[in-house]
């Protein structure tokens, strides 16, 4: 597969944030990096929720003998650790009260209760998954070798220490946005939630 301007290129990622979506909705066609190693404290492995409290960030856990050499495609979850759970709770908490939590939740709970081995599968599956749930018509593809460059590389671009977002977030009701404000660009869960159908004119 050779890159060209009208492909974009992304890194994988845990419920990605709006910006990631925002690429999804503008290109025909993404393809994302599984050749590259994994990265911590990125995207790849950790995702931005809205609690009671304000942001709230969700680890995945990577079993630390798959971080060899390894491309990402070859990382491992670890499973032996209580996240899964905690996540699930988490989220509950976050969001049962929004308005379209009930229609989207059990077929993202069904992706995240399968267990994928792999980081890669699990963050391409359910990356997918929203996509369509969206109405995103772009082709999400996986790359087949690693790509040293591309014109349209947002691999490191989308990461949550970059100091501005690659877009500017639109801001949308948030339930607890009367307490604590708007936080723009958190995890796809916090709009998908909040604002359904309606979610792809925020991207």
């Amino acid at each position: 597969m050779a890159l060209s301007n009208s492909i974009a290129l992304l890194s994988c990622a845990y419920f990605p944030p709006v910006e990631y979506f925002h690429i999804l909705a503008e290109y025909p066609l993404v393809a994302i990096e599984a050749f590259e190693n994994y990265q911590k404290q990125s995207y790849r492995s950790r995702c931005v929720i809205y609690a009671s409290e304000g942001p709230c960030v969700l680890q995945l856990p990577i079993c630390h003998d798959s971080l060899r050499s390894e491309p990402i495609s070859a990382t491992r979850i670890d499973y032996s650790k209580n996240w899964l759970h905690q996540h699930k709770i988490a989220i509950m908490s976050a969001y049962r009260s929004s308005s379209f939590f009930e229609y989207y939740w059990d077929d993202i709970v069904a992706i995240l209760d399968s267990k994928p081995e792999r980081l890669f599968d699990l963050n391409f599956q359910l990356t997918k998954h929203i996509a369509n749930e969206l109405g995103l018509r772009c082709t999400i593809t996986a790359t087949d070798h690693y790509y040293q460059e591309s014109e349209d590389d947002f691999r490191n671009r989308i990461h949550p220490k970059a100091k501005q977002t690659i877009f500017e977030p639109k801001p949308y009701y948030q339930i607890f946005s009367e307490k604590a404000g708007f936080y723009g660009n958190l995890s796809i869960l916090d709009l998908l939630f909040h604002e359904g159908p309606q979610a792809i004119d925020f991207l």
